[in-house]
């Protein structure tokens, strides 16, 4: 219990940085699907699912890698770190100079006419892959308070030159004030806004780190380079089908969906996605500190137990999530332009995607400290291949919400194959029976708030609180009973 309240409070911190900061960025929806409107919204969504796929494939798994080998003892820590980081500022050098020489097949990909919008993609993906090492140092180095601060800088940047241009600029503008800042802002450049701010922010937050970095004096082995490649090329693959498995519906929507402009569906489907954020951020945040905590405790002897429980309270405040954001849609939605708001079934869906999600992914921690990460390779691949599979069907059918149930079924079927082959070689023994209590009892409080629905806000929301505290108290008493059964 010590340890899983180290974790607790490791994810606590790290979930500032993350919550805080993606929460920012996600109220910058509320900017952006005003500025932008459904067209040019879905190219910035088709823009940032791309960058999700290029930082898997440029980072090479080396975080997971950075993380297992710079945990041994018998390592050299600087030797794994410079290693690593070699390898990465190596990707970047050819990415970048990949696009220069490929940009009339990058400009034809994205469907514009300029290398402009380019170059801020790919020094953007650039910044933030030579990023990924010197944070996993942070994490790993358990640095949590200066891993938030420089998180959070390069975040309040790139969310400052937002606003500037997108609010005070175009609101001048709009309104034909003759003010310089009214001058500076352009009609036609409203995209642009967007990605520069992105790549300020990333640049900064990049020079914040390099002193992280210079400090140590990183070394480079190529013996430990064949080593962390071995290892790290699985996850490369594991982290590229699932990122393939995450983006490809936003990817495949405006080229497959049957529609007259499937740019804007692709927009609006986006801006939807948008608010299932709440069970990204808390996965992503619980993967921050749960990766270096899980390898850390690997070799205990209760690791096994530690895992499962871990698995419950991850299932509880996923849960209370998905009821959260559900009971509360009808305030949720005004994150997003109204325009993009008919969209909204699509949410409940994609939460419990996100979730299984997670669940997977905390699962998946019994392939990595067994060193047996080629499953991983299967498992992704399968639910990547589902996924596209099951995108290239139903979106000319049903539309976006294919998208959205091929998430589900993929994720649950990678869920159902992770579990199957962990029995076979690292066993753990996870409480289905108390996981199970959990989705059923979220599951009716759900289906007892719909069946009660009144036209009444403050009524209803009213009694969706209700609802959501007693989820919430059975979880609370349910758990206590169990640990002092325990003890």
């Amino acid at each position: 219990m010590n340890q899983i309240k180290k974790l607790a409070g490791q994810t606590l911190v790290y979930g500032l940085s993350t919550m805080l900061g993606r929460f920012l960025n996600y109220l910058l929806v509320i900017v952006h699907t005003a500025a932008l409107k459904p067209f040019f919204y879905g190219k910035l969504t088709f823009f940032y699912s791309s960058t999700a796929i290029f930082l898997a494939l440029l980072t090479f798994g080396m975080e997971t890698g950075f993380f297992r080998f710079a945990s041994k003892k018998e390592e050299d820590y600087n030797k794994v770190l410079g290693t690593s980081l070699f390898t990465i500022v190596f990707t970047s050098f050819i990415f970048i100079l990949s696009s220069f020489i490929l940009r009339n097949n990058w400009q034809a990909y994205f469907e514009i006419d300029n290398y402009r919008l380019i170059l801020y993609f790919v020094l953007i993906i650039s910044f933030d892959v030579l990023s990924a090492i010197p944070f996993a140092k942070l994490r790993i180095d358990e640095r949590p308070i200066k891993f938030m601060l420089i998180k959070l800088t390069g975040i309040a940047i790139n969310i400052f030159i937002n606003l500037f241009y997108l609010v005070l600029c175009r609101k001048l503008y709009e309104i034909g004030s003759e003010s310089l800042f009214a001058k500076i802002y352009n009609l036609q450049l409203a995209l642009d806004y967007v990605l520069i701010a992105n790549l300020v922010g990333s640049g900064i937050t990049l020079l914040i780190l390099l002193p992280e970095i210079i400090k140590v004096k990183p070394q480079f082995d190529f013996t430990l380079l064949k080593r962390l490649f071995r290892y790290s090329f699985p996850i490369l693959l594991i982290g590229l089908a699932g990122q393939l498995n995450d983006q490809i519906d936003k990817i495949l929507i405006p080229k497959l969906i049957n529609d007259p402009n499937p740019m804007a569906q692709l927009g609006i489907y986006g801006a939807n996605f948008k608010l299932s954020v709440l069970m990204v951020l808390f996965i992503q945040m619980f993967r921050y500190a749960a990766e270096p905590f899980f390898f850390k405790n690997s070799e205990s002897a209760d690791a096994k137990k530690l895992y499962s429980e871990v698995m419950n309270y991850f299932v509880i405040f996923g849960l209370i999530i998905f009821l959260g954001v559900m009971f509360y849609i009808d305030i949720f939605k005004y994150f997003i332009d109204k325009e993009f708001w008919e969209a909204l079934y699509v949410v409940p869906i994609l939460l419990i995607a996100k979730l299984i999600f997670g669940i997977l992914f905390s699962l998946s921690i019994w392939y990595k400290v067994s060193d047996k990460t080629y499953y991983g390779i299967l498992i992704a691949g399968i639910g990547a291949t589902i996924t596209i599979v099951l995108n290239v069907i139903l979106l000319p059918r049903i539309g976006y919400i294919g998208s959205a149930l091929a998430s589900l079924f993929s994720y649950s079927v990678m869920l159902a194959v992770s579990y199957y082959l962990s029995t076979k070689h690292y066993l753990i023994k996870y409480n289905f029976k108390k996981i199970s209590f959990y989705f059923i009892l979220a599951f009716a409080l759900f289906m007892i708030s719909k069946i009660i629905k009144t036209d009444v806000k403050v009524i209803y929301l009213s009694i969706n609180t209700g609802l959501l505290l007693g989820f919430i108290s059975i979880a609370y008493f349910n758990e206590k009973k169990s640990f002092k059964n325990e003890n």
